[in-house]
C-alpha cells in the first residue's frame, strides 16, 4: 500500500475555530481554546496518523491588526506556515460576514503557491439560506481548490473534510512515529493549559496580558506524582492582584483546573504550584517575548 502525508496549514483570522477543529480532528485537546480572541500564540502541530496517511496539521495565531511586538510575532508566524505546507485550509465563520481581515488574508492568499481550501465553520449556528449566501460571497472573492462547510464544535461533516485532504494527499514519507499526537514538548502543554484557565475565569485586560513559565517539572519519588512549578507573568500590579484573588481564591481555582487537564495530556498525576508576578511591558520586549517562548526563530 503507497503512504501519503503532507503539511496542511490552518489559517484564519481570531476566533473563527481553528483551535476547535484541531482538537476535534486529533480527539484529544492539544490547543488550547476560548472566546478570546487571539487565544492561540504559538504556531501548534497536530499529527494525524493512519496506516495510509499522515497529515500534519498547523494550527496558526490568528490573523489580526497587531499592536504591540507580540501581535507582529503572532501575524508573521502565521503566514511563515504559507512557505512550510502543501495545503492551506482558510477557515471562516458562518455567522460572520466577510470583513477587512478576511480579505486581508485572502489577497495573501492569492500569491500563495499552494491549494487553498475555504472552511466555513460554524454552520450549526446558520440557517442553510445564510450560509449558501455566504460561501457566494467568499467564491466570488478567489478560486479556492474546494469549499467545505463544518461544525469543528459539533463535528458534522469533518470527516468529508479529512476526505479530501487525503485524496490530495502525494505519496510521502511518514514524518512522525505513529503514536505522536504533536512537535511541542509537554511543558509547552502544561504551560498552555494553565493560560486556557486564566483566559476562562479573568476578563478585560487580562487575557492578553498574560503569559505562563513553566520553571520546573519533574517526577517526586515519593508520591510518584510529576511536580510542576509554574510563574504567570502580567504586566501591572492590579492584574498580579486580580489573578491572585482574594486570600488567593483565584490562584487556586486555576490551579486546580489547569491540574485536570495537565493529568490527562501526561497520564500521570500531577502536584502543581504556581506564582505570579510582574514583568513590566513585556509583549512589547523582544528579550521577554523570548523567554517566555516567543521566539523570532520559530519563523
Amino acid at each position: 500500500m503507497t503512504f501519503k502525508s503532507g503539511f496542511v496549514a490552518i489559517l484564519g483570522r481570531p476566533n473563527v475555530g481553528k483551535s476547535t477543529f484541531l482538537n476535534h480532528v486529533m480527539g484529544q485537546k492539544i490547543a488550547i481554546m476560548s472566546d478570546k480572541a487571539q487565544t492561540t500564540r504559538n504556531k501548534i502541530m497536530g499529527i494525524y496518523t493512519t496506516d495510509k496517511e499522515q497529515i500534519v496539521f498547523i494550527d496558526t495565531p490568528g490573523i489580526h491588526k497587531p499592536k504591540t511586538a507580540l501581535g507582529d510575532f503572532m501575524v508573521e508566524s502565521a503566514y511563515s506556515t504559507l512557505r512550510e505546507v502543501d495545503t492551506v485550509l482558510f477557515m471562516v465563520p458562518a455567522d460572520e460576514p466577510r470583513g477587512k481581515g478576511d480579505d486581508m488574508i485572502i489577497e495573501r492568499l492569492k500569491a500563495a503557491k499552494v491549494p487553498v481550501i475555504l472552511v466555513v465553520n460554524k454552520i450549526d449556528k446558520v440557517h442553510p439560506d445564510q450560509l449558501l449566501a455566504q460561501i457566494d460571497d467568499f467564491r466570488n472573492q478567489m478560486d479556492f481548490k474546494e469549499i467545505v462547510p463544518i461544525s469543528a464544535l459539533q463535528g458534522n461533516n469533518v470527516s468529508r473534510l479529512i476526505d479530501i485532504l487525503s485524496e490530495n494527499l502525494e505519496e510521502g514519507f511518514q514524518y512522525f512515529p505513529s503514536d505522536q499526537i504533536t512537535d511541542h514538548p509537554e511543558r509547552f502543554l502544561v504551560s498552555e493549559m494553565i493560560r486556557e484557565k486564566v483566559l476562562h475565569l479573568t476578563r478585560e485586560e487580562i487575557p492578553h496580558s498574560v503569559a505562563v513559565v513553566v520553571d520546573s517539572m519533574k517526577r517526586d519519588e515519593e508520591t510518584d506524582k510529576v511536580h510542576i512549578r509554574a510563574t504567570i507573568m502580567v504586566e501591572r500590579d492590579s492584574q498580579k492582584g486580580i489573578i491572585i484573588g482574594k486570600g488567593g481564591a483565584m490562584l487556586k481555582k486555576i490551579g486546580t483546573m489547569a491540574r485536570r487537564d495537565i493529568e490527562l495530556i501526561l497520564g500521570d498525576k500531577v502536584f502543581l504550584e504556581t506564582w505570579v508576578k510582574v514583568k513590566k511591558n513585556w509583549r512589547d520586549k523582544k528579550l521577554d517575548l523570548a523567554d517566555f517562548g516567543y521566539n523570532e526563530k520559530e519563523y
